[in-house]
């Protein structure tokens, strides 16, 4: 896998992916950037929900369950020192449909620990939640 990345002046890069798809990434205008489009770290934890929610789908799917409705929010814990690295991120997931408490419970636990590759690429702990139909459940 391979991204392309052209500096564009001042802090904005515009990254193009191997799939064809671009990106504009900036930083804040307190560091120098003109907010352009998202932070990096702000894309990183877009990836980590969007490969986790892929995941989800796919495995529940499998159970031969529909999903009416998903949605996710996705927050992160940075460390104080540089890298500032996240040290803590947080998944919650949202969903509607027939979904038995249980086969939505493996499904984020097999994305977690098996499957997202982004999720397990980071060294920070990675926690779980989901909803369905507005229940709230800790995994």
């Amino acid at each position: 896998m391979k991204v392309d990345i052209v500096w564009k002046g001042k802090m904005h890069f515009e990254t193009t992916t191997g799939s064809g798809h671009q990106l504009s990434l900036d930083a804040s205008p307190e560091v120098g950037g003109e907010n352009l489009g998202p932070r990096p770290t702000e894309i990183l934890l877009s990836a980590v929900g969007t490969c986790s929610g892929i995941d989800i789908v796919d495995i529940l799917r499998k159970m031969r369950l529909e999903v009416a409705s998903f949605s996710m929010e996705v927050s992160g814990e940075r460390a104080e020192e540089h890298p500032r690295r996240f040290t803590h991120v947080h998944m919650h997931y949202k969903l509607t449909g027939d979904l038995p408490e249980e086969k939505v419970r493996r499904a984020v636990k097999l994305s977690v620990e098996k499957y997202c590759s982004v999720s397990n690429s980071l060294s920070s702990k990675v926690t779980t939640s989901f909803e369905i139909n507005g229940e709230r459940y800790e995994v």
